[in-house]
């Protein structure tokens, strides 16, 4: 115990699993919590006087199963092993941390989701920028960004790191409490610490070549996820070979609220679906990874867009390629976390093999682009290296069937070390030595019953019945005496019993030396590797992408530099996959520019699909910018360079926000950060608070958006009827609305954007639909009829004031003589002396009364 507290007082924040023979054990309060999270027994022990412990383990080769379980549950894990062989020790075994597991940090696959990144992030505070740093150690994927807090909240939002790491100093500033996060101290948010680490580690005069030389912020921001990786011992790192940069310029802006309101990537209903479940249709994990950073990153530029539809259209056109390419992906194995395995000699022999087969495909892949013959094949061809040289090491030297890890042999084939081999056949050809012994001996002493076997305590020993132990020659050594029988050893028997043993431990010892040697031969191919994953990646997205356009018959998008946004027939991708089988999607057609067709307020009844339109523009515009083809007949798209969003409704009381502070901050966003080349989405601005209020706020942004918004496109959804009164004053903006018809009192929705300022909300068909009181739906018409007998009134103060009071409630006692009988009993009913007999027998009075007998 005292060993375990000191190596404990070394990781106080984290979960300290103690290795003990067999088992990882962990104490008090660890025990406690490990116990409810695990679900596994908690008992208490005796440490070395009247006082106990708590005390709660499980079985070493059990670590897989639990570590992901105390990871995601938000806890830093440190792993503490047996450093020495306990047989060849005296005493206490020597034991010390051999890796720190945080929930930002693992290269465990239980803890890892295969399609997703699990990033540690590294956020940093300056007087002007905050810089970001983010390090998935499971890929090598480094990478900086700087900006405001909108900026870094947008790709924290996009990225989700698993885990956060900032200064003790900045934690008043530090807006990402939810989340895990560990504090560091000040004094490692330095630029000289950080630019001293990252030249370190990268082996580089400066940081010039990787563009971030300037970048101080971020500088500071990966020194310290540098630092970070050694305090946790993750100390083999040469996989992280490249920071990138995120340049700013280079995607399209959309805000946190933006990605969150169009459901890119997650569901903002727990049964929900995200676009990204929808056209995710990569078959590898780097793929799926990759497909995840260009969905919340669309690119802005023109050529890069269009090199990768080119592919995908090559793709559809030439369906057997395509075929024969989904093929060789499904047999490629994750090559980013295979290749981080490798750099940190994590990778076990079934791995090696799953990187040898994989690495197989790389060749057949290289043929099948050279059929596309476009542009982006060809970058990708060339961006897929040769693995002859490695494969062949893997052929020559792995067996096909291997053990789960090398020290249990049988990882090596044979003709590869003559001593191995030697060794082989002393270890393997044993038995056939033993039979040899027990028949010469049998028949030399005459003892038909006698057998050879072997124990932990004696080794191998001759066993004679006691029928014959007056056979039994003086030379051998009797070890022990049973009921019927006696055991017996002999020189011979010793002397090859130690060679096999001896056999047997060289055999792991030379296996694992070579399966060494191989790991660190196939580690000065990690960058070929790296490289080639990334190319395989892209390559599976625009498969998936060719998939799915094959299927949902999505339409290539032309793409200008422009500023119209033309859609005809559009769909949106996510409802159309979710509909009924017998119901079809009804398309719409948009159309915006910044001469013509600015703003487009849209009126409409509830449920008749505004909120749809809405997001599939800003949807269709979004994978067309990422290079997928498009849910639509038609669609010509004006790059755009920034998306906004402000839809839903949601308080933040935790932060003392109602709906309308929310609705109002995120629409204040949108109006700080206007371009000529915004793509707006505003649906319901002004609901959250009065009538009057609501119309002015939204009348007045309207107008903003058309006077000064610089020409940003817009589609306005409101249920202010009034605002269609702007297109009076405003040329760029029109009046659409989504049609209805209403039949025998019903409402039939057509879902159809067309011209023109819609006159009703049908809200209270709505409600009925959804099972409202009856007698509540009938009230709500007679006020509703009340308010629209003078809409042209001056306040509607006035109206309120002249509305018929209400009627459904006391109006039968005021109509029927009977009930003035019932309430003459009640009223001389005394509740406190009546007895429940004459109570029962008025009741039936009433009723009587009430029927009219």
């Amino acid at each position: 115990m005292k060993q375990y507290n000191a190596i404990k007082a070394r990781h106080p924040g984290a979960l300290l699993l103690f290795r003990v023979g067999d088992f990882y054990e962990t104490f008090g309060e660890d025990a406690v919590r490990a116990s409810k999270i695990l679900d596994i027994v908690l008992t208490k022990r005796a440490n070395g006087s009247a006082s106990h412990i708590e005390l709660a383990g499980f079985p070493h080769h059990s670590l897989d199963t639990y570590l992901p379980k105390l990871v995601r549950a938000g806890n830093r894990v440190a792993i503490c092993d047996q450093l020495e062989d306990p047989k060849t020790v005296k005493g206490i075994v020597k034991r010390g941390v051999t890796e720190l597991v945080t929930p930002g940090l693992s290269l465990n696959d239980n803890v890892l989701d295969q399609k997703k990144n699990n990033f540690l992030a590294a956020v940093h505070y300056d007087k002007e920028k905050v810089g970001l740093s983010l390090l998935d150690l499971s890929t090598g994927e480094f990478l900086v960004a700087q900006g405001n807090d909108a900026y870094i909240d947008k790709l924290i939002q996009s990225f989700q790191p698993s885990e956060f790491i900032y200064s003790k100093e900045a934690k008043t500033r530090f807006r990402y409490a939810n989340h895990n996060n560990f504090a560091l101290d000040e004094w490692i948010f330095s630029r000289t610490f950080g630019y001293e680490k990252l030249i370190k580690h990268f082996k580089t005069p400066n940081l010039k070549g990787f563009g971030v030389e300037e970048m101080d912020a971020s500088i500071i921001a990966a020194g310290a996820v540098l630092y970070y990786l050694e305090e946790t011992a993750h100390n083999r790192n040469e996989h992280i070979a490249n920071i990138s940069r995120i340049d700013e310029n280079q995607y399209v802006w959309m805000d946190k609220f933006t990605i969150r309101n169009l459901e890119l990537v997650n569901p903002a209903q727990p049964d929900g679906q995200s676009l990204i479940e929808v056209i995710d249709r990569t078959i590898t994990s780097m793929g799926g990874r990759m497909l995840r950073r260009w969905m919340v990153l669309p690119l802005k530029n023109k050529d890069q867009i269009e090199k990768r539809q080119d592919l995908v259209e090559g793709l559809i056109e030439q369906e057997d390629a395509l075929t024969q390419i989904e093929h060789r992906l499904k047999d490629i194995k994750d090559l980013e976390r295979l290749s981080s395995k490798i750099a940190t000699a994590r990778i076990n022999p079934r791995e090696l093999n799953q990187l040898k087969s994989s690495l197989s495909q790389i060749a057949p892949l290289r043929k099948l682009l050279t059929v596309l013959a476009n542009e982006g094949a060809t970058s990708l061809h060339n961006l897929l290296d040769e693995f002859d040289e490695i494969i062949e090491l893997f052929d020559a030297q792995l067996k096909e069937e291997v053990p789960l890890t090398a020290s249990q042999g049988g990882v090596i084939k044979k003709g590869i070390d003559e001593e191995l081999d030697e060794y082989r056949s002393i270890a393997f050809s044993g038995k056939d030595y033993l039979r040899g012994i027990q028949e010469r001996e049998s028949k030399a002493t005459g003892i038909t019953s006698l057998k050879i076997a072997y124990n932990k305590v004696f080794g191998y020993y001759l066993e004679v019945s006691n029928t014959h132990k007056d056979k039994v020659p003086e030379t051998w050594i009797r070890k022990q005496t049973l009921v019927n029988a006696e055991r017996y050893i002999t020189e011979e028997l010793k002397i090859y019993e130690e060679k096999i043993l001896k056999a047997e431990v060289e055999i792991f010892q030379i296996e694992f030396r070579l399966y060494q040697a191989m790991v660190i031969k196939a580690s000065t191919w990690i960058d070929k590797i790296q490289k080639t994953a990334k190319a395989v990646a892209t390559l599976d997205c625009l498969v998936s992408f060719a998939l799915v356009a094959k299927q949902q018959h999505y339409v290539r998008p032309t793409l200008s530099n422009g500023k119209e946004l033309d859609i005809k027939g559009g769909r949106h991708p996510v409802i159309e996959q979710n509909l009924p089988p017998e119901e079809d999607y009804i398309p719409n057609d948009v159309f915006l520019d910044d001469e013509s067709q600015q703003i487009i307020i849209i009126t409409g009844p509830n449920m008749a699909g505004k909120s749809a339109l809405l997001r599939q523009v800003a949807l269709i515009t979004i994978l067309a910018q990422v290079g997928s083809f498009v849910p639509a007949g038609y669609a010509r798209i004006g790059i755009v360079d920034k998306v906004f969003t402000r839809v839903g409704a949601s308080d933040n009381l935790s932060r003392g926000e109602s709906t309308f502070m929310v609705e109002m901050t995120e629409t204040a966003s949108i109006l700080n950060n206007l371009s000529d080349r915004s793509l707006v989405l505003m649906d319901e601005i002004g609901r959250g608070t009065s009538t009057y209020d609501g119309i002015s706020i939204a009348w007045s942004i309207v107008e903003f958006l058309h006077n000064a918004g610089k020409g940003a496109k817009t589609l306005f959804a409101t249920h202010y009827h009034e605002l269609n009164e702007l297109t009076k004053d405003l040329p760029r903006v029109k009046n659409f609305n989504v049609s209805v018809k209403e039949l025998n009192n019903k409402v039939v929705f057509l879902r159809k954007l067309q011209p023109g300022g819609s006159e009703h909300s049908f809200g209270i068909h709505v409600a009925q639909m959804a099972g409202m009181p009856n007698n509540i739906v009938i009230r709500a018409n007679e006020i509703l009829k009340h308010l629209e007998k003078d809409k042209l009134s001056e306040k509607e103060k006035e109206k309120l004031s002249e509305l018929p009071s209400s009627q459904f409630q006391l109006n039968l006692f005021e109509s029927d003589p009977r009930f003035e009988e019932v309430l003459k009993i009640l009223r001389e009913s005394d509740i406190n002396t009546i007895s429940p007999v004459e109570a029962l027998l008025k009741l039936n009075e009433m009723q009587s009364l009430l029927k009219g007998k």
